[in-house]
């Protein structure tokens, strides 16, 4: 009996085999990615970044069979969204950007939960599978991206030994590098909590990359033959 048959009517399995596509939420990582590039720090970019990561967790519990589209949790977290964007840019002010800054922390770190549930859901290796576990590689760079932002906002000394805490673009473009392992030295953490988040990520690429590889493979299945009468 296949797969599809031992699934239930209305089941998330159900939905998450349906025609339900990971490329929608690679195209919002990667929007969300030109636009830290490119639009700059003043605070209705990160409300605009808020918003990008809440519409990705929405696709994401879709995509996943966690939730309908018009499902409540889906109006829910766009709902707080919006109120903390809004908040942001009437209010401004170092510390409820901070708050912005690890509710779109929150979001990005369900959304990776939430892909990840739904990749493993698969039970083999397919193009969404292999897709999945690309954006949940991409979004763990925003998770870090955070990170060094509230390290930058609220630490007492620079985030960077170069006496900056960078612009956004800056933090993108060090965490990317980190979370690769390339290490160009251009940027480096002046401070202990940001050296040690800088390892951590480091060491989360990596072993991602063996892990996630080696899980795909041990669930490969392979294709059965049509039985001959």
């Amino acid at each position: 009996m296949s797969l599809r048959r031992r699934i239930l009517p209305g089941t998330r399995v159900q939905r998450l085999h349906s025609s339900h596509s990971y490329g929608a939420v690679l195209l919002l990582v990667m929007a969300t990615f030109v636009f830290i590039e490119l639009a700059g720090d003043a605070p209705w970019t990160a409300s605009a970044l808020l918003l990008f990561q809440a519409a990705t967790l929405v696709v994401a519990l879709w995509t996943s069979g966690v939730a309908k589209a018009n499902a409540a949790e889906n109006f829910g977290v766009l709902l707080v969204a919006i109120v903390g964007a809004v908040a942001l840019i009437l209010w401004k002010g170092d510390t409820l950007e901070g708050l912005v800054g690890i509710l779109s922390a929150v979001l990005t770190i369900i959304t990776v939960v939430v892909i990840g549930l739904g990749v493993f859901d698969q039970g083999e290796i397919n193009g969404q599978s292999v897709i999945g576990a690309i954006t949940i590689y991409l979004m763990l760079g925003y998770v870090f991206l955070f990170l060094y932002g509230l390290i930058g906002t609220f630490g007492k000394a620079p985030l960077f030994a170069q006496g900056t805490d960078g612009t956004r673009a800056i933090r993108i473009y060090f965490s990317y590098i980190t979370l690769a392992t390339v290490g160009y030295g251009d940027y480096t953490p002046g401070t202990p909590i940001g050296r040690v988040t800088a390892v951590t990520e480091a060491l989360m690429g990596q072993l991602y990359l063996v892990t996630v590889i080696a899980v795909l493979v041990s669930r490969m299945r392979p294709k059965r033959r049509p039985e001959t009468d």
